[in-house]
C-alpha cells in the first residue's frame, strides 16, 4: 500500500497513466521473483534480455532485480553476441568468433549462440567467454553443460517460461536468460482509491 496526498485535479489526472506504469513494473517483478525462487535449489541465475518495453528498458530491467533476478546486455555494445546470421554471413562458427576478436579490445567479451552440440564443439575450440544454449531440448542442454565443462559461461535461451524453468536450471547451466519476464509478464491488478480528510 502507498499514501500519496494531494489536489484531486492533479492526481485524477494522472491516476491510470502511474497505476498502468506500476502495475507492469510490479508484474515484472513479481514474475521473476517467482522464477528465481522455482529454481531456488539450483545455482543458474534468471536474466532478462533486451526484449522491453521501448523507452523502459531501464526501469524494467531495475524491476528484474528487485524480482531476484539480474540483467543480461543493456544494449549491442555492452559485448559481442554472434548470432546464427553473423555465423552464416562468415561461413563458420570459428570465422564469426575470429574476426570479432580481431575488431575488439581485450576487455571485450565474446558470447556465440549455437543451436547444436557440433556448434558448440566448434566455438570452444576458440576464445570465448559465453556460449548461449538456443531452443535446445532440456536432454540437449544437459549434454552442452557436461561439454562445457565450465570452459564458458553456458547461458540456455529460448522458450524458456515459469513451467519449463526448474527443468532448464536443472541441467546445470549458469543462467536462464528469459524475455519472458520483460515481454509476457502480466501486470499486477492495482487500483487508487481517494479519501479526503474532512
Amino acid at each position: 500500500m502507498a499514501l500519496i496526498q494531494g489536489a484531486a485535479r492533479p492526481i485524477l489526472s494522472a491516476e491510470r497513466t502511474a497505476l498502468n506504469f506500476l502495475a507492469l513494473l510490479s508484474g515484472i517483478a513479481t514474475e521473476t521473483r517467482d522464477i528465481v525462487a522455482t529454481i531456488k535449489p539450483y545455482p543458474a541465475r534468471v536474466v532478462c534480455t533486451r526484449k522491453t518495453t521501448p523507452g523502459l528498458r531501464g526501469l524494467e530491467k531495475y524491476a528484474v532485480r528487485a524480482g531476484g533476478g539480474s540483467n543480461h546486455r543493456f544494449g549491442l555494445d555492452d559485448a559481442v553476441l554472434i548470432k546464427d546470421n553473423h555465423i552464416v554471413v562468415a561461413g563458420s562458427v570459428a570465422e564469426a568468433i575470429q574476426r570479432a576478436r580481431r575488431q575488439i579490445g581485450h576487455l571485450v567479451k565474446i558470447e556465440v549462440e549455437v543451436d547444436t552440440l557440433d556448434q558448440l564443439e566448434s566455438a570452444l575450440k576458440e576464445k570465448i567467454d559465453a556460449v548461449l544454449l538456443d531452443n535446445m531440448s532440456v536432454k540437449t542442454l544437459a549434454e552442452a553443460v557436461r561439454i562445457t565443462n565450465k570452459k564458458a559461461v553456458t547461458e540456455a535461451s529460448g522458450g524458456i517460461t515459469p513451467e519449463n524453468a526448474r527443468d532448464i536450471a536443472a541441467t546445470g547451466v549458469d543462467l536462464l536468460s528469459i524475455g519472458w519476464i520483460t515481454h509476457s509478464a502480466a501486470a499486477l491488478d492495482l487500483s487508487l482509491d481517494l479519501a479526503f480528510n474532512l
